[in-house]
């Protein structure tokens, strides 16, 4: 039977399939004795990034379907679609709502739906967050800060069912109770009914809203006391379908060592891990004594050559363990370009006038080169069947004028596509 295979190392082979594919003519018949090309489409892996440059500005007016994305660096959006799958959008409570009752629902939705239509899986960040809270929930009573925390969640999930399919559902709850950079609803509510009851709140909230969605817990606190919160809201029966955890690295590179170790100590939960917010600088690395990364102010914080080479060598070597390890089913980098990064810091793939770093280029050679099968040719057999050996995720079969999606999947030996 004919083979249509991406070579994959040994310790890649999790990531990916074997099935054998039955082409079927529009009428449904085995397209027997048959030319087809088979070429990738997405990863199963989920490559990620954000995507806050889609969004049209607040004084415009968002794209409408099909409609370009609004005006940004030439080059930049093209870029982000030839390497990443996954989008997170920002969701920041402050933001998203700073007048009580007008949410900015319709300029999201807008660049939701914008990168959905281009095969994006989108994913918004985060639902409930004590930093980045609206002014308007700071002093009401407690009862009534859960209300309008579960009140919100219903009201943006079920708005954007259907379009956005994962979300961070609360984001950094080991902090929350105690956290005291600013007065807040949440750090109040938390701190008088509990961190899992919190959690509940917000999962509970959500799931009722979209019960398809992937839910995460996201954290930065990647300490003993995020597992003990793990397992607190597991044993009290809360609902968890992924674990998020961050890893922004502006004081350098924490090795291939550190991220197995924390990669292991979360895997042993049996639950998928998300990398939600991946950082590596390509200037200056923040001194190690700074405990908050937003204590860190300078003037400018400029790319530099070397910088920009050590980047590309630790975003290979941070990606290639992440891929390689069977728990993580997601990476997101955190800011593609360098405009507007994160305290301001030369921390994207891009550089500021929107031109591509090394890393840009190292890892795109990784998720759409050496991970990735481009398009190949292959003849059916006389039962219209060939052999799709490759890594997991979706894959566009053409014949004759005709095509047809297939997903190889861990569990499937067989499939069908089905040109149309």
């Amino acid at each position: 039977m004919p083979d249509v295979r991406v070579p994959r190392p040994a310790h890649l082979d999790h990531r990916g399939a074997r099935a054998v594919v039955t082409v079927l003519d529009p009428a449904g018949r085995p397209l027997a004795d048959a030319s087809v090309e088979v070429a990738q489409a997405r990863h199963a892996f989920g490559f990620g990034c954000t995507a806050f440059e889609v969004i049209a500005p607040a004084n415009g007016e968002p794209p409408g379907p099909g409609d370009p994305a609004p005006d940004v660096l030439p080059g930049v959006l093209d870029r982000w679609l030839a390497l990443f799958d996954t989008a997170t959008l920002p969701f920041y409570w402050s933001q998203f709502e700073p007048e009580r009752g007008r949410p900015d629902t319709d300029r999201l939705l807008a660049a939701a739906r914008w990168l959905a239509e281009r095969g994006v899986r989108v994913k918004g960040h985060p639902l409930a967050w004590h930093t980045l809270a609206p002014a308007w929930l700071r002093d009401l009573p407690e009862d009534d800060v859960a209300a309008a925390v579960r009140d919100r969640i219903t009201r943006d999930v079920t708005a954007f069912r259907g379009v956005v399919g994962t979300w961070d559902a609360i984001n950094e709850v080991v902090i929350m109770p105690v956290f005291d950079k600013e007065p807040n609803g949440l750090t109040r509510l938390c701190a008088r009914d509990g961190r899992v009851p919190t959690v509940r709140l917000a999962f509970d909230a959500a799931r009722a809203a979209d019960p398809t969605a992937t839910l995460l817990l996201n954290d930065f606190d990647l300490s003993a006391d995020y597992e003990r919160l793990v397992e607190d809201c597991l044993d009290a029966g809360v609902r968890i379908d992924a674990l998020g955890l961050q890893t922004h690295m502006h004081q350098g590179y924490r090795g291939e060592e550190w991220t197995l170790g924390v990669l292991d100590r979360f895997a042993r939960f049996g639950l998928p891990l998300h990398l939600t917010e991946t950082t590596l600088v390509s200037g200056a690395l923040m001194p190690p004594h700074v405990a908050d990364l937003n204590d860190w102010q300078v003037p400018s914080w400029p790319s530099t050559p070397d910088g920009e080479a050590r980047q590309a060598d630790e975003v290979v070597r941070h990606y290639t363990t992440l891929f390689g390890h069977p728990a993580v089913h997601a990476a997101t980098y955190w800011g593609l370009c360098d405009a507007g990064a994160w305290l301001g810091a030369p921390a994207g793939l891009l550089r500021a006038d929107g031109t591509p770093k090394p890393a840009y280029d190292a890892l795109r050679a990784l998720v759409r080169g050496a991970w990735w099968l481009d398009p190949a040719p292959a003849r059916t057999d006389a039962e219209g069947r060939f052999v799709l050996d490759a890594y997991l995720g979706d894959y566009r079969v053409t014949a004759g004028g005709r095509a047809a999606t297939v997903t190889l999947a861990r569990d499937a030996a067989t499939a069908e596509a089905r040109l149309a």
